[in-house]
């Protein structure tokens, strides 16, 4: 599987993004933003956008059918580690929707929770929430 600039472009801001959560110190990960308590609640927020991205995209076959997924149910919930875990977090759950999209053609239908998207505007939405974070934090 080779990745395309579509998804280097993707795993560029989920490891810029990442690479700044990992850099904070404690009393700014704590810090409130607006719309969430701390920017490491914000991180996990949108690790979690992330991470159900992932898991619907993993579930569409290449060849644009849907499995179900590997247990047919619904995806799970990023588990909160704590604010100094959020940028490995969003790292890990940002190269996996990267590798999930980027066996799919662009307008496979990816089942999401929030309705069904194609491949590409998975794309952009997740980039779209990776500069909305980026902006806000």
């Amino acid at each position: 599987m080779s990745e395309t600039s579509d998804e280097n472009t993707l795993v560029a801001a989920v490891d810029a993004l990442a690479d700044r959560f990992r850099s904070m110190p404690q009393s700014r990960l704590l810090g409130a933003v607006p719309g969430h308590p701390s920017r490491a609640a914000a991180g996990l927020a949108l690790a979690r956008r992330l991470a159900a991205a992932a898991q619907a995209a993993e579930a569409v076959r290449p060849d644009g059918g849907a499995d179900g997924g590997v247990d047919g149910g619904s995806p799970h919930e990023l588990p909160d580690a704590g604010a100094f875990a959020v940028g490995d977090q969003l790292a890990v759950v940002g190269h996996d929707l990267a590798a999930a999209l980027a066996v799919l053609p662009a307008a496979a239908a990816v089942a999401l929770p929030d309705g069904p998207a194609t491949a590409e505007a998975v794309r952009e939405r997740a980039l779209r929430w990776l500069a909305e974070t980026t902006a806000a934090v």
